[in-house]
């Protein structure tokens, strides 16, 4: 029989791939989920990744469906998350945003958190005091230009495939690897490819997992994400080499260093923690829930035709795009 579940269609790819819908769990109330566009009159909502908005413009809308619109990729990145004209055809967003209707930031869960407060901070055996992850040449935030002028002051030891000076002593076993490298180093340079306020991502968390000191530069409001003083904000040094200054001085007193190790032997702060709990349910069955909320109270779709949000250019032009990709 034909499930009589709310169907969820993902109608754009994820970076390219299709989305992977045999790991989302299972979700109460329950939800069918699709890939399949040729079933957008189906679907009671439809989620498009913003980042793959290429393959937005021959999506028909349905009276009474809800269109998802889901980034975990900052707005400077991508201003169209920024265009009133663009976003008026969503009714629900899902992005790292505090406000989106579905938040889903870069928090690490709760048992990742509990992990390294229990775990002890390991040795810093590296010559060079700071480290520095980066695979991306996006760089909306002057990060570029800081760690260039920063390293004349300091040493900082560069991974990845962006502009590195040094290489993995091991094999690379992903994200174990890099928190294990970031652990030997007593600082990390946690910087974001952007400056937008809720853009708090894996950089700044990485670190403190690691037992490593973030140094940060990103989000104006880092500090709601994180314990109270277990970074360094670089944004608060009138220079580069003025935060050079105050790392030594901190290598110099081991005290001072110290200090901010000190959230880990304190229970989380009472926002973050309450954020934490909010956030048990997995992501999609959070969309899953609320479609459920908003299907209560939608009307017959089926009693009027479907319109074309974007137009009919950006109709053809999607379409002849998706012709283009299969020869």
């Amino acid at each position: 029989m034909p499930s009589t579940d709310p169907l969820i269609l993902f109608y754009t790819s994820y970076f390219g791939r299709p989305v992977d819908i045999a790991a989302i769990p299972d979700c109460a109330p329950p939800v069918a989920w699709t890939n399949d566009r040729r079933r957008i009159a189906e679907a009671t909502a439809v989620v498009f990744h913003l980042p793959d908005f290429r393959e937005i413009g021959d999506a028909r809308k349905y009276p009474g469906q809800d269109w998802v619109a889901w980034s975990m990729e900052s707005r400077q990145n991508y201003p169209l998350m920024a265009d009133p004209r663009f976003m008026r055809h969503f009714d629900i967003t899902m992005t790292y945003e505090a406000g989106s209707d579905v938040w889903v930031p870069y928090l690490p869960g709760i048992r990742l958190w509990e992990a390294a407060r229990a775990d002890p901070v390991l040795l810093k055996t590296e010559a060079a005091p700071a480290v520095h992850f980066q695979s991306s040449g996006i760089d909306r935030s002057g990060r570029g230009a800081f760690i260039t002028e920063l390293s004349r002051h300091i040493g900082v030891d560069c991974y990845g495939r962006h502009r590195p000076n040094r290489q993995l002593d091991g094999p690379d076993l992903g994200r174990r690897t890099k928190i294990e490298t970031i652990g030997r180093y007593a600082f990390c340079l946690a910087l974001e490819n952007s400056i937008a306020p809720d853009y708090v991502t894996e950089k700044m968390f990485d670190p403190l997992l690691a037992g490593t000191v973030p140094v940060y530069l990103g989000a104006p409001n880092v500090a709601e994400f994180v314990p109270e003083h277990s970074f360094i904000d670089a944004a608060s040094f009138a220079t580069p080499a003025d935060l050079a200054a105050y790392l030594r001085h901190l290598l110099e007193t081991p005290q001072a260093y110290e200090a901010y190790f000190a959230w880990r032997s304190k229970p989380l702060p009472t926002r973050l923690a309450g954020w934490l709990g909010g956030f048990d349910t997995p992501t999609m069955c959070r969309l899953a829930q609320l479609v459920h909320q908003r299907l209560q109270k939608a009307d017959n779709r089926r009693a009027r035709l479907p319109s074309l949000p974007f137009g009919p250019k950006a109709f053809l032009r999607t379409r002849l795009q998706r012709w283009r990709k299969r020869f």
